[in-house]
């Protein structure tokens, strides 16, 4: 083999391994970053892990925000019209943060069987759902009554 040829092809291969390398790293890096969501049925089926970071959707039952007196801890659930799921949240709610609309909780699955979240995001427009709470809601009660999605 030419010498040149052979400075080429190591300098190909040097980059390849390089670049897989690279890619690999920032695969690995992302996996603790990742926010997987579910639907309050699947919890309720047990699919979802223990304290890993989570995202939770559904609407907000009618009846169950239940706020602390003493401090900003607030109690409520959210249902996709198969299961509810208990979400506890200890920060300030969103001013659009109501209960029958629409809401999406980060945080992590606790043993008691509720998600401890870190954020709550309130549906902001009265024609917009997130995908994945559409999804997951596709055939079911929606969150302002009994119309189907």
């Amino acid at each position: 083999m030419h010498p040149a040829r052979k400075q080429r092809l190591i300098l190909v291969i040097l980059l390849v391994v390089l670049s897989s390398a690279a890619v690999g790293f920032v695969t690995y890096a992302m996996r603790s970053n990742m926010d997987y969501f579910y639907a309050p049925s699947a919890f309720a089926a047990g699919e979802v892990p223990f304290a890993k970071r989570i995202r939770a959707g559904g609407c907000v039952v009618p009846g169950s925000v239940v706020r602390d007196s003493d401090s900003l801890d607030v109690r409520f659930a959210i249902t996709d019209g198969e299961a509810e799921l208990e979400v506890v949240f200890d920060k300030i709610l969103p001013d659009l943060f109501a209960e029958g609309e629409a809401a999406i909780v980060t945080g992590k699955l606790q043993q008691g069987g509720f998600v401890r979240a870190d954020q709550v995001l309130a549906k902001h427009d009265e024609s917009y759902t997130p995908p994945e709470v559409m999804e997951s809601m596709k055939g079911k009660a929606s969150c302002h009554g009994d119309a189907k999605i």
